[in-house]
């Protein structure tokens, strides 16, 4: 069973850069299910998020900066604006988001300060989860870019902590597991989630209470009682299979003592 200290009702601001308007607005949809990041800004380039930033009072600016690095321009240019980030805003983590893995790119980011390079089809659901698992360690990758720069030998790039797999529940049935992904992770209403499974109403509605039962029975963690049932599932479902496990030196959203 997974065991977990009570979660804090801890506020990261985050500005999300990405040309990409259906990656922006998905990302901002992923990380909206979590209370642990607030979105304060979507940027469709580096211009807009300059803007923002320049007009933006300091108590306002942003905690994270969700940075697009494979349509930013060249490596050079991209090493220029993490620079620019972290000169203009004090203690910022910048995380790379990208298509794809290219080795010129991730030890850019590297050498420039970021705190991670991920690729987006690999985070996915989970990014909410990568920015905590980024507050307490140097340099963050998913999978892909781990093995895309296997050959590279920067000293963050050779350290960096590769993000882990989802927590797994093996109790969930597929047909359960399809009626939580259609309901909690897509949010689709139950009526429609019925008609695409070909069940009935009353039939998915005890699929979903069934899988609540399930998540629950794996998971210790103490959320805000004000928290909707649907928001305990999503983040059960997306966290870290080792998130409660490796009890971090500093983790404000998993640790008894106040930020």
């Amino acid at each position: 069973m997974i065991k977990a200290a009570g979660i804090h009702d801890i506020n990261l601001k985050v500005l999300v850069m990405d040309t990409d308007f259906y990656a922006l607005h998905a990302v901002n949809g992923f990380l909206a299910w979590d209370r642990r990041t607030r979105v304060t800004n979507l940027s469709e380039n580096v211009q807009q998020m300059w803007d923002y930033i320049d007009r933006t009072p300091l108590a306002e600016l942003p905690d994270v900066v969700l940075l697009e690095a494979d349509h930013i321009g060249s490596a050079q240019f991209l090493h220029e604006t993490i620079t620019a980030l972290r000169q203009q805003i004090d203690d910022v983590i910048v995380i790379c988001l990208a298509q794809s893995a290219d080795p010129d790119l991730v030890e850019m980011a590297a050498e420039s300060g970021a705190h991670g390079f991920l690729m987006k089809q690999e985070v996915r659901l989970q990014i909410a989860w990568a920015i905590v698992y980024a507050l307490n360690r140097d340099f963050i990758v998913t999978q892909g870019v781990s093995k895309a720069c296997a050959g590279r030998f920067n000293r963050r790039i050779f350290h960096a902590t590769i993000l882990p797999e989802m927590r797994k529940f093996p109790e969930l049935t597929e047909r359960i597991r399809q009626a939580l992904k259609l309901c909690v992770l897509d949010g689709m209403p139950a009526h429609l989630a019925a008609d695409e499974m070909g069940i009935s109403l009353h039939t998915i509605r005890g699929y979903i209470k069934e899988g609540y039962r399930i998540l629950e029975a794996y998971d210790e963690t103490e959320y805000p009682v004000d928290m909707t049932p649907q928001e305990r599932a999503f983040m059960r479902i997306t966290a870290f299979a080792d998130e409660s496990e490796e009890e971090p030196s500093h983790t404000p959203y998993l640790d008894d003592a106040e930020s």
